[in-house]
């Protein structure tokens, strides 16, 4: 799930970085016979659309059926034992009491394939030298083909370790918490824990995922300037990179105005197409996974933003362009929210980012994915939540058809036993002796475990491309990941 990363030295120890021999030569050994076979699996794994539907179950849906299938027969070829648990597919080396959990999942998220050179579930290598592009190459899909070599590496080499090296697949990370949960319950804590379905150098912290949920509901039949046919956005975790209306009965006087705003956007284009109904209005953003969108440009948060002090007839889309020109507009940390907006020393501020609309019949639904640090509680922040919204309401004389608000639990954890050794293999690798522990915007699944903490992929300074419409690992990256994640097997093997 992905990601804002802020470096920091509240965590930070002045540790020489050490690894040992061992790792370090293994680690040459998995890039020297492993680099390519990696990229291969990865071509193979990315070919499996493994996108949740609300259809059918996850154990049914072919994709996963056929994804599963593959991750079989490349434990047997690599020589490591295979559990499928349904929902939680176990790929392990060694029959050790104590286990060290590597953490992913093989779902992803939906990809509109308009927006992409090839199809995003074909391994793309040639478009843009260097990188690997696909839906699924670095969230997570690389780090799984990276961590089975690494494996793969270790057992070559017959290294003996005093842990059992346990990678963890998991199939509904994007969509549906509850059957790992139920799994969890049952699963024996490891002894350590570490996800790779986030950022570098260490991930101690992350906040919660949160959803708020107004739908508005009115009819489009409307006297006056009125709006229609309001949409953007395609999933709830992506900053959106498309958006448009129907602006209906607008004078030349309000069109110049909306073009002289759309004129001071620097990042986000904006369109108005006469139509025989009216004026279309379309804004085109930037896509970027929702715990970080400053990476992204938001199309829905841009094109309501137009609408800035324009009053307009209260039907469900009008009153979804006031909701979020009033208390979102273009900014990311909730500031015109009433008083929902707070930040915290180490993990930074809460985001607030419009994603998703969605409509049924007269009714509008409008999703606004915050991701919540430690600092206020949730039924502090669910309160002032309640009292911007009303004060909103009893503004403007309207009732919302329903509000759905669910506010996800951030993680803090700056004792974890094994968060230095990480550390320490990051700093040999990169030569970056100021690297520290960080915090993520997203929300992974490191929250279930006791002391699970999470190592890359993501590089830090560089924009998580999980969830866009453009997801892709480099070549280099990928050899980078084998090199770290097969160094990081042996030395918390051997912890």
């Amino acid at each position: 799930m992905r990601y804002i990363t802020l470096a920091t030295a509240m965590f930070t120890h002045s540790v020489q970085a050490n690894v040992a021999d061992i790792s370090h030569s293994t680690a040459q050994y998995a890039v020297n016979n492993y680099q390519q076979a990696q990229i291969h699996t990865l071509a193979n794994m990315v070919s499996f659309a493994t996108v949740n539907k609300e259809s059918i179950a996850t154990p049914q849906n072919p994709a996963f059926i056929g994804f599963k299938q593959l991750l079989k027969m490349k434990a047997a070829q690599l020589g490591l034992d295979y559990q499928d648990k349904g929902h939680t597919v176990l790929i392990g080396l060694g029959k050790q009491s104590q286990k060290v959990t590597v953490v992913t999942h093989g779902d992803v998220q939906p990809a509109d394939e308009s927006k992409w050179q090839k199809s995003p579930f074909e391994l793309d290598t040639t478009s843009e030298p260097g990188k690997l592009i696909a839906r699924g190459a670095e969230d997570d899909k690389g780090p799984i083909a990276t961590a089975m070599y690494a494996m793969k590496a270790i057992k070559d080499n017959g290294i003996e370790l005093s842990n059992r090296i346990e990678l963890m697949i998991y199939l509904a990370e994007e969509s549906d918490w509850e059957p790992l949960k139920t799994f969890m319950k049952t699963y024996e804590q490891p002894k350590y824990a570490i996800t790779i379905d986030a950022s570098y150098p260490v991930v101690v912290a992350e906040k919660g995922w949160s959803l708020i949920e107004p739908t508005f509901s009115g009819s489009a039949e409307q006297t006056g300037v009125y709006v229609s046919n309001f949409k953007g956005g395609a999933f709830k975790s992506q900053i959106p990179e498309d958006a448009s209306l129907m602006l209906h009965n607008a004078s030349t006087e309000l069109l110049d105005k909306l073009k002289a705003q759309a004129s001071n956007f620097s990042t986000a284009k904006v369109q108005f197409i006469e139509q025989p109904e009216g004026i279309k209005v379309v804004v085109k953003g930037t896509s970027a996974h929702s715990s970080e969108p400053e990476a992204g440009v938001n199309a829905i948060g841009h094109l309501a933003a137009l609408f800035s002090g324009v009053k307009l007839a209260e039907n469900a889309d009008g009153q979804a362009v006031m909701f979020l020109s009033e208390l979102v507009g273009t900014g990311l940390y909730g500031k015109h929210f009433g008083n929902i907006a707070y930040s915290h020393d180490f993990m930074g501020p809460m985001t607030v980012a419009p994603t998703l609309l969605s409509r049924q019949g007269d009714e509008l639904t409008l999703s606004i994915n915050l991701r919540r640090p430690v600092g206020k509680t949730a039924s502090q922040l669910e309160l002032q939540i309640a009292q911007a919204i009303n004060a909103w309401q009893q503004a403007h004389n309207v009732t919302l058809a329903g509000l759905k608000v669910e506010l996800g639990e951030p993680m803090l954890l700056d004792s974890a036993p094994h968060a230095q050794k990480l550390l320490d293999i990051f700093k040999h690798y990169t030569q970056d002796q100021d690297a520290g522990f960080v915090s993520i915007g997203g929300g992974t699944n490191a929250k279930l475990f006791d002391n699970a903490v999470s190592f890359g992929p993501s590089m830090p300074g560089k924009p998580y491309t999980g969830h866009s419409e453009h997801e892709f690992i480099t070549v280099e990256q990928l050899k980078l990941n084998l090199r770290m994640y097969t160094a990081m097997m042996i030395e918390l093997g051997n912890m």
